[in-house]
């Protein structure tokens, strides 16, 4: 393998693999390119990571293998939330027949564990184990508000504030202002600042000493999304399925 310590080797394995993930495939050279580091390093981390069957190659480029699939799985089963709230948030999107999401807070970004579709459901980028900064999605600010300012804060510190469009939240005085409100009202709105057309609401699912764990969310076009269906009907919705949730994770 590369003529690097241990640490960095390690580091250098998972850019690796990160890389071949964001070009959805690639060979020697042009991974080197995308990382800018020399081809025989990379050359020699692809073929172990190969040997080690966490890539496939198909001729002279290299994927991702399905063997991530397995890992995943057994850190997604890990999180009691997950198990919990499953059939909770597959009967959202039932009842709604919108997307219905499961997030929870994992190196200050918000990683999405689960996602079911109901019936009227539009065709999003949402996935299993796909991150997003925390402030872009009604899922990731009911969380902060359920943590303490100074945890907030650095978060914000590490991550800033992306705008993903032109509704995301940038400013840390606007930001706080919401946590604030969604601290009162007990759930998150999200309009159109993630994907554009889209609306959502979320609320926060709590442990036994009000630390926001995760999140429930519902979300749809703003065709659908308004009115009372908006602003009453779904965020009950939300309230109740988070509800449910946590007194099922403190008794389970």
């Amino acid at each position: 393998m590369a003529k690097t310590g241990g640490v960095n080797a390690a580091k250098i394995s998972f850019e690796i693999v990160e890389a071949l993930r964001e070009l959805d495939g690639a060979g020697v050279s042009e991974v080197a390119r995308y990382l800018d580091k020399p081809t025989s390093t990379v050359h020699d981390h692809l073929q172990t990571l190969e040997e080690e069957e966490y890539l496939v190659k198909e001729g002279s480029t290299f994927h991702v293998s399905t063997r991530f699939l397995q890992l995943g799985e057994h850190a997604r089963d890990r999180k009691k939330a997950f198990e919990i709230a499953r059939p909770e948030v597959e009967d959202l999107a039932e009842q709604t027949g919108e997307h219905a999401n499961l997030l929870v807070e994992e190196h200050g970004l918000g990683v999405f564990l689960y996602k079911a579709c109901g019936s009227e459901a539009v065709q999003l980028d949402t996935h299993a184990g796909m991150r997003v900064p925390l402030q872009t999605t009604a899922l990731g600010k009911s969380i902060m508000s359920q943590r303490p300012r100074e945890e907030v804060e650095a978060i914000l510190d590490r991550h800033g504030l992306p705008e993903v469009t032109e509704n995301t939240v940038t400013d840390r005085d606007e930001l706080f202002e919401q946590l604030e409100e969604i601290r009162e009202r007990g759930y998150a709105y999200d309009d159109a600042e993630r994907v554009k057309g889209m609306r959502c609401v979320a609320a926060p699912i709590t442990d036994d000493e009000g630390r926001g764990i995760a999140a429930v969310s519902i979300s749809g076009p703003k065709s659908r999304m308004r009115g009372e269906r908006f602003t009453e009907e779904v965020p009950e919705l939300v309230l109740r399925t988070a509800n449910v949730v946590e007194v099922n994770l403190t008794y389970s």
